[in-house]
């Protein structure tokens, strides 16, 4: 991980507030609008995209244009931007796009900025609900409508326990999903359909685990740094770096995710 002066940090957390103000602005201009329409990015099947995504996206990109120009970009809608500064801002203009539809608030803004080794610092922004959780650079605090506070995972107990969360019922492919659930059955509540939403859950002490797979880099590279600000643990289903996304667990703490990886493991 290369060396970021503290003069460098300050910056690139107000480019990323910067970045969410104008993510915020841009999709609650559409979310639940009666008329709100989308469409497919695959054929077989429903992938959305609506123009909240772009439009999102699009008000960050002309933000970083501005602000930090020689800074790379992978952007869900948009794509891969070469910069040369050796940072690269990883951007999920809407994490969540079928809750964004549906009109639940658990989809959110992904903000983070990495370097080779990973993240060095994210943002997850839920701007109906006007929650933001932040991590990295000494920080790791959420700031909301209630209330502004450190975040911090919850401490070890055992999995019969534990509440854990994933997006989709069947996580991915069926032996993804018989893992999944292999590992869910011996938890004491397992909930579906949070989205992004979940990692912010766990890094604000509220629940255990989060196991999902088939993930992009933008789906994860901002909830790693706002987890392991809190004290959290996220990796892959062998304990590898996740920040590629695939196969991803996060953990609450070091305890409860061997034994996660143990019973993914089979």
């Amino acid at each position: 991980m290369a060396q970021v002066s503290a003069e460098l940090q300050r910056e690139l957390i107000s480019v990323a507030h910067e970045l969410a103000d104008a993510a915020r602005e841009a999709t609650l201009a559409h979310f639940r609008a009666p008329d709100l329409t989308a469409d497919t990015k695959e054929t077989e099947r429903f992938d959305p995209v609506t123009i909240a995504d772009r439009q999102s996206e699009l008000r960050m990109r002309e933000i970083l244009a501005r602000r930090r120009p020689d800074d790379a970009i992978l952007g869900e809608e948009m794509g891969q931007q070469a910069g040369s500064s050796g940072l690269t801002w990883v951007l999920d203009p809407v994490d969540g796009t079928r809750s964004f539809l549906a009109g639940t608030p658990t989809w959110g803004v992904l903000i983070s900025v990495a370097d080779d080794s990973g993240p060095l610092y994210g943002l997850i922004d839920q701007p109906y609900i006007g929650e933001r959780f932040e991590g990295g650079f000494g920080i790791a605090r959420m700031a909301g409508p209630h209330w502004t506070r450190p975040l911090r995972t919850r401490a070890p107990r055992p999995l019969a326990e534990a509440l854990i969360l994933s997006t989709f019922p069947e996580v991915g492919t069926p032996e993804e999903g018989a893992a999944f659930h292999r590992l869910a059955k011996q938890c004491r509540l397992t909930r579906y359909g949070t989205d992004c939403y979940a990692y912010a859950l766990l890094a604000a002490g509220h629940i255990d685990l989060v196991v999902e797979a088939g993930l992009q880099a933008y789906d994860v590279q901002a909830p790693i740094a706002v987890i392991e600000a809190a004290g959290g643990v996220v990796t892959d289903w062998t304990g590898a770096p996740a920040h590629q996304g695939g196969r991803v667990l996060a953990a609450a703490n070091p305890g409860i995710h061997a034994a996660a990886l143990v019973v993914l493991a089979g």
